[in-house]
C-alpha cells in the first residue's frame, strides 16, 4: 500500500504548515473568512492531474453553517467541487428552522425538559417543513445555484437522504438537486432505501447515489443485488470505511464498479486488525488507507469519479476544519501532480 512516498514529501510541508511558516495560497485566517464578500472571487479549479478533488460539506460541521460560509470555506481550502449537505442549502432558501436548535442545553450538555409549548413546536415542525418544501419558489434554487456558480463551485451531489420522506418531498429532493446541477441525491445504503429511491431517480433522469459505512464487512451483504435494482442506482463509495472495516484494498471495488461509482469519500484510517485503534480515523498520511493507490488509479484510468474529502479525524484545539481540509487538499495535490 503506497502511502509512504506521498507521505514523505507531504510531511515536511505539513510541519511547516503547523509552525505557521507556510500557508496554502488560498488560505485566510478565520477572521478574514467571515469578512469576505462571497461574490468577490472565484475558486481555482481543484482538478489535479485530471482527478476532481472536492469535499462533502459535512467536513465543516464544526464551523458556522450556511451556504455563504460554505463558499468561504471552499475558497479558503481551494475546493471547486462539493457534495452539498441539504441543510445548508435549505437554510439559504428560507426553510423553517428546527425549533430544537434554539432550545438551551442543560449544564450536563443534555436537553432540558420541554414545556408543552416547546413540545407542540417540535411536533409541528415536520409538517411545517413539508409545507415549505412543497411550496418552494424554484427561483430560490436558481439563486443558490448562481451563488455557487459565481464562486466557481459545482455541487455534484446534494445529500438530502430522503428515503423515509413522503413521495411529494422525495420528488422535491430530486427536483431541487437537478436544478442545482447535481448528478443525483445521496442516501445511506440499504435494500429498502435503494428500492424506494430508484424509481424517483429514473423519473427525474438522475441518480440515486448510496453511501456505505461498514456494510461490506457484514456477512451476506450483496452490492450486486442492490445495483441490479436499476441503472439509476449508483455508488458514493466510502473508501475509508471500506478499508477500515474489511482491511481490503479499496481499488478492488473501484476497479469492479468504476462505471457505477459517482463519487468516492476519501479519508485515512487504520485497518480492522490494528491493536487498540482498529478502524480509526487518522490525519492523512498517518493511517494505513492506501490514499495514493486510490487517487493514482483514477488518474491513470481517467475515470470521471469525484473524489471528496470527508474530514472525520480529531481536530486539535490549535486548528479548525478549514485548515485541516486545506491540508487534505494539499496532500491529494502532492500525489496527483
Amino acid at each position: 500500500m503506497s502511502n509512504n512516498l506521498s507521505r514523505r514529501s507531504f510531511l515536511g510541508t505539513s510541519a511547516a504548515l503547523a509552525a505557521g511558516l507556510i500557508l496554502p495560497s488560498s488560505y485566510h485566517s478565520l477572521a478574514g473568512l467571515h469578512a469576505q464578500n462571497p461574490h468577490s472571487s472565484r475558486v481555482s479549479s481543484s482538478d489535479f492531474g485530471g482527478v476532481q478533488i472536492g469535499a462533502i460539506t459535512y467536513s465543516w460541521r464544526s464551523m458556522p453553517g450556511g451556504l455563504e460560509n460554505i463558499i468561504k470555506y471552499c475558497r479558503a481550502c481551494g475546493i471547486s467541487s462539493i457534495e452539498l449537505m441539504s441543510g445548508d442549502l435549505e437554510a439559504y432558501m428560507g426553510a423553517p428552522a428546527n425549533p430544537r436548535m434554539g432550545f438551551p442545553r442543560s449544564a450536563g450538555g443534555g436537553r432540558p425538559q420541554l414545556t408543552e409549548e416547546q413540545q407542540a413546536a417540535v411536533a409541528k415542525y415536520p409538517e411545517d417543513l413539508k409545507k415549505w418544501r412543497l411550496s418552494l419558489d424554484m427561483s430560490k434554487v436558481a439563486a443558490a445555484k448562481k451563488l455557487l456558480d459565481d464562486a466557481g463551485i459545482k455541487a455534484h451531489i446534494v445529500k438530502f437522504s430522503p428515503a423515509r420522506w413522503s413521495d411529494e418531498e422525495t420528488d422535491y429532493a430530486f427536483k431541487v438537486a437537478k436544478a442545482m446541477g447535481a448528478k443525483g441525491v445521496t442516501e445511506e445504503v440499504g435494500e429498502a432505501a435503494v428500492k424506494r429511491l430508484a424509481p424517483f431517480a429514473e423519473k427525474h433522469g438522475m441518480y440515486a447515489i448510496f453511501h456505505n459505512h461498514m456494510q461490506f464487512a457484514e456477512p451476506g451483504f450483496d452490492y450486486d443485488k442492490l445495483l441490479a435494482v436499476s441503472p439509476a442506482v449508483r455508488m458514493n463509495f466510502d473508501a475509508g470505511h471500506y478499508f477500515g472495516s474489511t482491511g481490503r484494498h479499496p481499488n478492488e471495488i473501484i476497479e469492479k464498479y468504476h462505471d457505477r461509482i459517482v463519487s468516492i469519500h476519501i479519508k485515512d484510517k487504520t485497518g480492522p486488525d490494528v491493536p487498540e485503534v482498529p478502524n480509526t480515523n487518522q490525519v492523512w498520511g498517518q493511517g494505513q488507507m492506501p490514499l495514493s493507490d486510490v487517487l493514482l488509479l483514477i488518474k491513470k484510468e481517467k475515470w470521471p469519479i469525484y473524489c471528496d474529502i470527508e474530514l472525520e479525524y480529531e481536530i486539535k484545539p490549535w486548528s479548525d476544519a478549514v485548515k485541516e481540509v486545506a491540508n487534505c487538499v494539499h496532500f491529494a495535490r502532492q500525489i496527483l501532480i
